[in-house]
């Protein structure tokens, strides 16, 4: 066999991806668009079928793998999950593999799910997946790669030793609350650690620790990572290292370096949010302490303000860069789903990375996304005037990529924001275009309809807060996602979402880049500070009779110092669809050392 090296790699999978497509082209081109209109280009789904929960992303051979929950007999959830798998050479256009494992053992018969993937030492990865086992309880599993030389990791197997971590009398864990292990992270001791979400019957979310020498055998600690009260049962909990400076990543196990915080993420059921603080690692005592203003509650900031939930991070150690992935899930009810025969979105994926202030996480797209980019509009010095709406022609704006950047000069017209006024949820909800204020709203409209029947607007407003302390006037800049108009079906979820950004306008510009892909919206403000993610299904805004505006409704004129807005190509996303799901019986007997 040839020797494998990243370029031949990624010429294979290429022509294996082109073929693929080509065959679905074929099948699919003259009634794609009037058939499935809510297909995205260019964000990750699989063919057919429920998604959710990003699993296990990684790294390996220069080779993106990406794992998932997919139910491979639907379009709704369904106990019999499996960790569907595909891979990548950029992140960008990807290719269907065989599900890594399904239900097979007494340990996960019930279904195979959530987890994450440790790279070795010696390069080899390792799965620690949550099972369902015969008793329907919670359990951690562990699953390994057959071939380590196949850089597409094709096949796993999972040791006849499964489960490796357990609820009992002894550790008193609820087996219906423990679940989702974070990728492990090597301590100055040489033991591994991992933490597992759960909750106690009083609703105290917990970070259960386990250590383990081997990566085998699992002892619990004595204490938690880390908990809190009254927060219910803690999902997904990602736990990484983040550098206080620059925005290059950092290796999960990363050690002794002094410019290092910590970032414990947790996925809170109660409110389908994702939630994260910033704080300090003690390596000795295993504890982690959020910094001064930070709780692990619904205090805490959040990674996204829209439909976003189950995110997963991962270390990229080709580019030095730490990203992240998150499930969008959809707005439509289910039976439209099983009409369209799919559920379910990951978000494109972001880097991410720390502020300089250390006080909260910046997201971008990943620069791969560049790539995708076609024909380019681009405006300079415009001024939105009070009330007015202007069309950005020139790009498909059913699918595109659009920054703009904001200045507003006259803040002193700005409305004041009442102290009561502190969930900008509320503030967005309460309000709609029709409502003019001092500044604002202005922003997008996107998924515009040629009447103006439906579009989905994201935009700004700005507040101002006199300071009684100091006698300085403050400023509050919210944006918002207003959905409430995105399509004449009223079955789906229209809900507006909303949040404050970091910003100060009277020194800053305000900016906006928004991911626009046929049902989904993503949205970045103040470069990257705030992201809300929404999902809409226009019934007129389709295709070609989708449009793209920018517009000011507030009484008081704003400058829009730059637009850029460019047309996306769709990526090969998934091509070879998968077969009718008949899992392999995992009967190898691979070496299982570590």
């Amino acid at each position: 066999m040839a020797k494998l090296n990243r370029s031949n790699i990624g010429l294979s999978l290429l022509l294996s991806m082109f073929l693929a497509n080509f065959i679905t082209d074929l099948e699919a081109s003259s009634h794609q668009d009037l058939n499935q209109p809510y297909r995205t280009g260019y964000h990750f789904q699989p063919l057919k079928n429920w998604m959710n929960d990003p699993n296990g992303p990684m790294i390996y051979k220069g080779i993106y793998h990406l794992f998932y929950q997919y139910n491979p007999y639907g379009a709704v959830w369904d106990v019999r999950i499996v960790w569907g798998h595909s891979t990548s050479v950029d992140l960008v256009n990807w290719i269907s593999q065989p599900p890594a494992f399904n239900p097979s053992q007494p340990s996960d018969i019930n279904g195979c799910w959530s987890g994450s993937v440790t790279i070795l030492p010696n390069g080899k990865p390792v799965i620690l997946y949550t099972g369902i086992d015969q008793n329907k309880g919670q359990v951690q599993n562990v699953a390994v790669p057959v071939n380590i030389s196949d850089p597409y990791l094709r096949e796993w197997s999972k040791p006849p030793q499964n489960p490796l971590m357990t609820t009992n009398a002894v550790n008193g864990i609820n087996p219906d609350r423990f679940r989702d292990p974070t990728t492990a992270w090597l301590g100055r001791d040489g033991e591994w650690r991992v933490i597992v979400g759960s909750s106690t019957d009083d609703r105290r979310g917990l970070a259960i620790l386990y250590k383990s020498r081997d990566f085998f055998n699992w002892t619990q600690s004595m204490k938690p990572l880390h908990y809190e009260d009254l927060t219910g049962m803690w999902e997904c909990p990602d736990f990484f290292p983040v550098s206080i400076t620059g925005s290059d990543g950092v290796e999960t196990s990363s050690v002794g370096e002094n410019g290092i915080k910590h970032v414990l993420k947790v996925s809170l059921i109660e409110t389908l949010h994702d939630y994260y603080t910033i704080g300090s690692y003690d390596r000795e005592k295993d504890v982690y302490v959020p910094d001064l203003g930070f709780v692990q509650n619904e205090s805490a900031p959040r990674l996204d303000y829209g439909k976003y939930y189950a995110s997963k991070t991962f270390y990229d150690d080709v580019k030095k860069r730490r990203i992240l992935w998150g499930w969008v899930n959809e707005s439509s009810p289910a039976k439209d789903d099983i009409e369209k025969g799919w559920s379910g979105l990951q978000s494109f994926p972001r880097k991410i990375w720390l502020d300089e202030s250390g006080k909260e996480l910046l997201q971008w797209p990943i620069e791969e996304i560049e790539t995708l980019r076609g024909q380019q509009v681009n405006w300079q010095k415009k001024v939105l005037k009070a009330g007015s709406t202007l069309q950005v022609h020139g790009v498909t704006a059913a699918q595109a990529d659009v920054e703009v950047s904001f200045k507003v000069k006259e803040l002193e017209k700005a409305d004041v924001i009442e102290p009561s006024w502190t969930d900008p949820q509320k503030i967005c909800s309460q309000g709609d275009l029709s409502v003019m204020s001092g500044l604002g709203p202005f922003g997008l409209m996107v998924l515009a309809s040629n009447d103006m029947e439906e579009y989905t607007s994201v935009y700004f407003r700005i507040f101002k807060s006199n300071d009684d302390t100091n006698k300085k006037t403050k400023y509050v800049v919210l944006m918002c996602s207003d959905q409430s108009r995105s399509s004449l079906n009223d079955e789906n979820d229209k809900s507006t979402f909303g949040a404050f950004v970091a910003i100060d306008p009277s020194h800053q510009t305000i900016s906006l880049r928004t991911l626009i892909d046929h049902s989904i919206v993503e949205s970045y403000g103040g470069g990257g500070r705030t992201c809300i993610t929404s999902r809409v299904y226009p019934k007129l805004a389709i295709g070609e009779n989708a449009n793209l505006f920018v517009f000011n409704k507030g009484t008081q004129s704003v400058d829009i110092l730059t637009l850029s807005a460019w047309s996306l190509k769709s990526a090969q996303i998934n091509g070879d669809l998968m077969s009718p799901f008949i899992e392999r019986e995992e009967s190898r007997s691979p070496n299982h050392q570590f």
